[in-house]
């Protein structure tokens, strides 16, 4: 018997072109990075304190910086994105790799069990697998400012998101050995609601979703602005799902 397909929660068309606006994005100077780049970091803490030293990477998403430390380290790396054409959700060319990086991408997958055996599948034995993306927890205080603008009929504006409890679950369910879910917050403050706007835009994180409900009237956003204020600090969760291939 056929495997039902997954729900549509997000829009495949609206997420490439979301995830092509930050690439032309990006290559502005002033652009925000933060997220990646804090990604990225990680990724190579874990590989210094497990001893892994690969010999071929796949990192997928905006990568902060990760591939050029890890081809600096004589790894040969190779590095795509959505916005290029590649599809997490189907078999990966290419590989097996001794690591897969996938660094803010799968936040919007429709398919996540389904990308997260993809990942497995293109590990050569041995190899690790680590995924990071925006989780459960989110930008309280935006979401809090959506709420009250909203009022009695609030819409759907932000992403559902993963937390480390169904992390572990999907990670099972993926068959990854040794699977290990962590989350941490990364603060940030932000001069405005137009600068968050712009971070978010900047790092593929904008709304995609199938049924986004209607955009706000220039007096919801006018709520919002005003309960988001100025110099206020939000938080995103970072959930990161490690793993390995079987030897």
């Amino acid at each position: 018997m056929s495997q039902p397909a997954p729900p549509v929660i997000f829009e495949p068309r609206r997420r490439l072109a979301q995830r092509q606006r930050a690439l032309l994005l990006q290559e502005r100077p002033e652009a925000a990075r933060y997220l990646a780049e804090d990604m990225a970091e990680d990724v190579l803490e874990r590989l210094g304190f497990l001893r892994h030293q690969p010999k071929t990477a796949l990192v997928i998403g905006l990568d902060g910086g990760l591939s050029a430390s890890l081809t600096a380290q004589g790894c040969a790396v190779t590095q795509v994105d959505p916005a290029l054409g590649f599809d997490q959700e189907a078999p990966f060319p290419g590989g097996p790799f001794d690591l897969i990086a996938s660094l803010g991408t799968l936040d919007s997958a429709n398919d996540l069990p389904g990308a997260l055996i993809h990942v497995r599948q293109a590990l050569a034995p041995g190899g690790l697998a680590v995924a990071s993306f925006i989780g459960a927890g989110s930008l309280p205080a935006l979401r809090e400012a959506m709420l009250v603008a909203d009022g009695e009929r609030p819409a759907p504006r932000l992403h559902p998101a993963v937390d480390v409890r169904a992390g572990g679950q999907l990670l099972q369910r993926a068959g990854w050995a040794d699977p290990v879910v962590d989350s941490r917050p990364l603060d940030v403050r932000f001069s405005s609601l137009a600068s968050l706007v712009a971070d978010l835009r900047a790092q593929s994180l904008s709304n995609c979703l199938a049924r986004s409900g209607p955009p706000l009237t220039k007096a919801q956003y006018s709520i919002v602005k005003e309960q988001f204020g100025s110099a206020r600090v939000d938080t995103f969760e970072i959930l990161t799902l490690t793993g390995w291939q079987k030897k």
